[in-house]
Parts: structure tokens; sequence; C-alpha cells
């Protein structure tokens, strides 16, 4: 087969190949090129082929050649900067969506971190109230423990000063009502020992009944309001109560004086 014969493009890839095998010929049972060409006039051989540049004869095929080439070299260019554009087109796609990604994993560990912060505030709060709640219901309870105490102590002040009347107003008779004075003297002492008699009684019973309320019922009142309390001590017989903070303190001296001012 002879060059002129053989497509340009199949030229194109293998012009070397071509030529050696349109020089040297071509060993069908081989598949082979040859190896040398012989010249029989004058015994030269040639056994090889330097193909320094390869150009058409013909001018236009020449200019068609170089066309053909230019075009090649542009189409390849355009291809190239083409696949560039993709590749730059793919990164720069694919760059978006991980930074998409980090910014959705950011805003949820924010999200997180916030509903954290939120369910530790809550318990804080809830903490802080339980607290103040519980030292406030000790705090009534205490009271209503000092004011009992303190109706113990009046009542056992109202006994001595019961006494005492008796027993001045016994010390300033006269000696000739001295048997009269006698029997009522007797009858004092045994109003004195009936009265200080039911004092110890109502003491004890008293003390009995602040015992069996305990503190949880005690606490109970003193966070009701007020019909609930009034209804709650009517419940329990308690005809007068009194009921005070830490704040006001109660004087046991001056209410004792006051009673005894007004008993007198």
């Amino acid at each position: 087969m002879g060059v002129a014969a053989v497509p340009f493009d199949d030229f194109h890839k293998g012009s070397a190949d071509i030529i050696r095998t349109a020089v040297f010929g071509f060993d069908r049972e081989t598949k082979k090129i040859g190896k040398a060409f012989r010249f029989e006039a004058n015994r030269l051989v040639v056994t090889g082929i330097d193909i320094q540049n390869v150009e058409p004869v013909d001018q236009k095929t020449r200019d068609a050649l170089q066309k053909s080439v230019q075009l090649a070299i542009e189409i390849t260019t355009d291809s190239q900067a083409q696949r560039a554009q993709q590749d730059a087109a793919r990164v720069d796609q694919s760059a978006k969506a991980k930074l998409e990604c980090q910014e959705l994993r950011d805003k949820a560990e924010a999200e997180k971190a916030r509903k954290d912060y939120l369910e530790l505030k809550a318990q804080s709060i809830a903490v802080e109230t339980t607290g103040q709640a519980k030292s406030e219901a000790l705090s009534k309870a205490d009271s209503m423990l000092i004011a009992a105490r303190a109706e113990v102590e009046q009542a056992e002040l109202r006994a001595r000063a019961e006494k005492i009347r008796l027993e001045a107003e016994l010390s300033g008779q006269e000696a000739t009502r001295k048997a009269e004075l006698e029997y009522m003297k007797q009858r004092d002492t045994l109003e004195v020992a009936k009265a200080r008699h039911d004092a110890e009684l109502e003491i004890k019973k008293f003390k009995e009944m602040i015992e069996a309320i305990g503190p949880e019922t005690i606490k109970a009142i003193a966070v009701a309001g007020p019909e609930m309390q009034a209804k709650l001590l009517q419940g329990l017989n308690i005809e007068t109560t009194l009921i005070t903070d830490g704040n006001s303190p109660i004087n046991l001296f001056t209410t004792a004086g006051g009673l005894i001012s007004q008993s007198g």
C-alpha cells in the first residue's frame, strides 16, 4: 500500500511506521516491518531511517494540513479549557457543599449548646425556688414554735401573778379578823393550788398538743391562708394563737408585765 493511500489522521498519528513500511516493506508472516533495504546495483544496504520532518510537496495540501493541525490544536486547547472549567466548577461546587455542611454542623452544635444552657438555667432556677420555699416554711414553723412556747410561759406568769395577788391580800388583813383571814387563807390556798393544778394541766395539755401536731402540721398552718389557719386551729380546739416571724420577736417580760397590770 502506498503512502498516498493512507488517510491523513492515520498518517499523522503513525507517519514514522508508515514511511519505514514503505521503504523496508512489511512481512505478513511475522507481521513486522522489514529490517533492511538492498540496492542490487551497488549492494548498498539501508538499515535505518531517521525522519527529521514530514511535509507535503503540494502547496495546497501543505496549507490544508497546516489548517488541519491548527484546528486540531484549537480543538485540543478548547477541550482542555472546557475540561479545566468543568474541573474548577466541580471543585467549587464541592467546596460550597462542604462549606454548607460545615455551617449546618456549626448551627446544630450551637443549637445544642443553647439547649444545654437553657436546661441548666431551668434546673438552677428550680433549685433556687425550692430552697427559698423550704427556707420560708422552716422560718414560719420556727415562728409558730416560738409563739407556742410564749403561750406556755404566759400561762405560768399568769398563775404566778395570781398567787402573788392573793398572798398580798392575805398579808394586808387586820389581826382582829384572824379567824376569818385564816379561813380565807385556807380557801385561797386551795384556790391557788387548784389554779396551779389547772395551769399545769393546761400547760401539759398544750405541750402534748404541740408535740402531737408535729412540725409538718405547723408548717401546713404557717403556709395556709388566714381562713384555712382559723379552720385548722378550730379543728385542734385552739381558741387563741399568736403567729409571728423572726423579724418581730416577742418580749415575754413586757407581755407578762402587761398581763399583771391588767389583772391588778
